[in-house]
């Protein structure tokens, strides 16, 4: 006897997608191609293509390029920065136990999101950058300042090297844990340094900062 088709054309017993499971799979195909390529070169059609979908129901779930990278910062980002703002605000009270906190949680960001450095790197630093403003906007308008404020009191304490401006302090820290993502596939291979994992990252760059910057703790 000939199989009955399906009315919904899925193999029988398979679970249907729904739309969430649907729109967070185009949002992650999106974040990809971006990630690769850059926003500017990506059209919403090489999206729809990616994820065998219509242009027609790409448009349904986002709408515009603009609300796409809205709920890409809104649903991926940011999300994974937040955390880091909690973790910093709990350490209020010990600023060398912040900037540890701050080098550890970003580094197990960056080392899980593979995907965060070059689209930071293309959409974020560049001059043009289609994300540079949604960020600014977003969670790292709260974190800088709040660094650089912890960096300061603990200058005034007699904690940390007063030669330091407060100001390039986060700018550096920034530098010493985005970068060596962004730039790990030409190190590790120039430095023959395959071997080289977040957590060797971690130690790696707070023993540099514990020198730097006189942490009581280091």
């Amino acid at each position: 006897m000939p199989t009955r088709k399906n009315p919904s054309g899925r193999a029988p017993g398979r679970p249907a997608r729904t739309r969430g499971d649907e729109r967070r799979r185009l949002l992650d195909v999106a974040l990809a191609l971006f990630a690769k390529r850059g926003i500017a070169a990506t059209p919403l059609a090489a999206i729809a293509r990616r994820g065998r979908v219509t242009p027609a129901l790409l448009h349904y779930y986002f709408g515009s390029r603009d609300r796409l990278l809205d709920a890409l910062m809104d649903e991926r980002v940011l999300p994974l920065l937040e955390p880091v703002r909690a973790d910093l605000l709990a350490q209020a009270h010990d600023p060398a136990r912040q900037i540890e906190t701050l080098v550890r949680s970003l580094f197990r960001v960056l080392e899980a999101n593979p995907w965060l450095p070059p689209l930071w790197l293309r959409e974020v630093l560049t001059e043009g950058g289609l994300l540079r403003e949604r960020l600014l906007r977003g969670v790292a308008s709260r974190i800088a300042p709040l660094l650089r404020d912890a960096i300061a009191a603990a200058q005034a304490s007699g904690q940390i090297n007063r030669d330091l401006d407060p100001r390039l302090t986060v700018v550096s820290l920034i530098g010493l844990t985005v970068f060596p993502f962004a730039a790990r596939p030409i190190w590790t291979r120039l430095l023959d340094a395959d071997d080289v994992d977040a957590g060797r990252l971690a130690t790696h760059t707070l023993a540099l900062l514990g020198r730097g910057l006189e942490l009581e703790h280091a």
